[in-house]
C-alpha cells in the first residue's frame, strides 16, 4: 500500500530535486503543497503518514508548520529540509518534533538514511505520480540562491552568535536602467554604505554588491566584537569582514550545487554615506540587462538593514539556464 507523503516546498525546482532523491523502491502516494498554509489545509483534509518541509517559505513557514502540528499533537512524521543550515535552525527544529533535518540541495544517500532510520521504506514509488513537471526558472533561481545563503547565514550565525533569519530572494530580469529602483527599494531610508565584488566561472559572471545602511554600524559592531570608537578605520575593516563572509559564502554555495570553481574578484567600496541613488552612478553597468537577486540580511531581534545583491550577466542567463537543468535532470 502506498504511504501518503506529502512535500510542502514553495520551490517546484526543489519539489523536483526531492522527488528525484526519493528510492525508486519506496511507494508513496505524493501531495505537493507550496507553504505553510496549504501544507496544513491538506493536513486537514487528508491523512498524512510523512512530510518533507521546508522552512523558508511565505505565508506561513515551517516553523509555524511545526508549531501548530506540536499543538495539535500530530503524530505526522515530519522531516525537514532546508538550505537553513544553522545550527540554531536546526535545534530549533528539532525541538518543534522534527524527526531530522536534511540539508539542501538533497542527495539520495541522506534521503535513504533517513526513511531507513525512521523505517519509513516500504514499497515503490507509485508509477503515476509526476516525475517530469516543467521547472520555472524564476523559481529554480530562488532556490539555488536560497541554498547557497543557507551557507552563508550559518557562516555568519557563528560569527555573530546570533540566528540570521533565512530571507526568500526576491528575483527579477531587469534593464540595467531599472536597477536603480531595485536599490533603492533594497536599502533603507538612510544613508548607505557599498562594497561590490565581481565573479566568474563556470560560464557564470557578475557582480555581487553589499548595501549597508549607517544606523546598522553600531549593532553590527557591537556582535562583531569590533573595540574602540567606528572611525573611517573601522567601519570599512567591517564592511570588508561581511563582505567576506556573505559575498565569498553565496558564491561558494552557487558554485558547489553546479559543481563549478567561482572566483572572486577584489572587493571595491563603491562609496560611504551615500544616498542610495548614488550607488548605482559608481558601480559598473556595462551591461544592457542584468538577472538581480535581492537578499535582504535580518538578524532577529537586531535593528540591521543591509542587502546582498547578486548581479548575473545577460550572457550568462543560458549558462545559468543550462546548470540548472543539469541538476535538475
Amino acid at each position: 500500500m502506498a504511504i501518503p507523503l506529502l512535500i510542502c516546498d514553495d520551490s517546484s525546482f526543489a519539489q523536483k530535486q526531492l522527488l528525484h532523491a526519493l528510492p525508486d523502491e519506496w511507494e508513496v502516494m505524493i501531495t505537493y503543497a507550496k507553504n505553510g498554509q496549504d501544507a496544513l489545509k491538506v493536513i486537514a483534509e487528508q491523512k498524512m503518514s510523512v512530510m518533507f518541509l521546508d522552512l523558508n517559505m511565505p505565508l506561513l513557514d515551517g516553523y509555524g508548520v511545526l508549531t501548530k502540528l506540536k499543538e495539535d499533537k500530530s503524530k505526522l512524521r515530519v522531516i525537514v529540509v532546508s538550505g537553513d543550515i544553522q545550527d540554531e535552525a536546526h535545534k530549533r527544529v528539532m525541538d518543534l518534533g522534527a524527526l531530522d533535518f536534511i540539508k539542501k540541495p538533497v542527495c539520495k544517500e541522506e534521503v535513504a538514511r533517513v526513511i531507513q532510520e525512521y523505517s519509513l521504506d516500504k514499497e515503490r514509488v507509485a508509477e503515476d505520480e509526476p516525475s517530469e513537471h516543467d521547472i520555472d526558472l524564476f523559481d529554480a533561481y530562488r532556490e539555488v540562491t536560497n541554498v547557497a545563503m543557507g551557507q552563508a547565514a550559518s557562516l555568519l550565525a557563528k560569527v555573530l552568535d546570533e540566528f540570521v533569519v533565512m530571507p526568500i530572494p526576491s528575483v527579477n530580469m531587469i534593464e540595467i536602467t531599472e536597477l536603480q529602483m531595485a536599490i533603492n527599494s533594497a536599502t533603507a531610508r538612510d544613508y548607505t554604505s557599498a562594497v561590490c565584488q565581481g565573479f566568474m566561472g563556470g560560464g557564470l559572471a557578475g557582480e555581487a554588491m553589499l548595501l549597508f545602511s549607517d544606523s546598522s554600524y553600531e549593532d553590527m559592531a557591537k556582535m562583531m566584537h569590533f573595540e574602540g570608537e567606528m572611525d573611517d578605520t573601522a567601519e570599512i575593516e567591517l564592511l570588508m569582514d561581511l563582505t567576506n563572509i556573505l559575498i565569498g559564502a553565496c558564491t561558494n554555495g552557487i558554485a558547489e550545487q553546479f559543481d563549478i570553481d567561482i572566483s572572486l574578484g577584489h572587493p571595491s567600496v563603491l562609496g560611504r554615506h551615500m544616498e542610495s541613488y548614488d550607488v548605482i552612478n559608481k558601480s559598473n553597468n556595462r551591461w544592457k540587462r542584468t538577472l538581480a537577486i535581492d537578499l535582504p540580511i535580518t538578524i532577529e531581534n537586531k535593528d540591521i538593514n543591509a542587502n546582498l545583491l547578486l548581479l548575473f550577466t545577460e550572457d550568462s542567463i543560458p549558462r545559468f539556464n543550462q546548470l540548472i537543468s543539469y541538476v535538475a535532470a
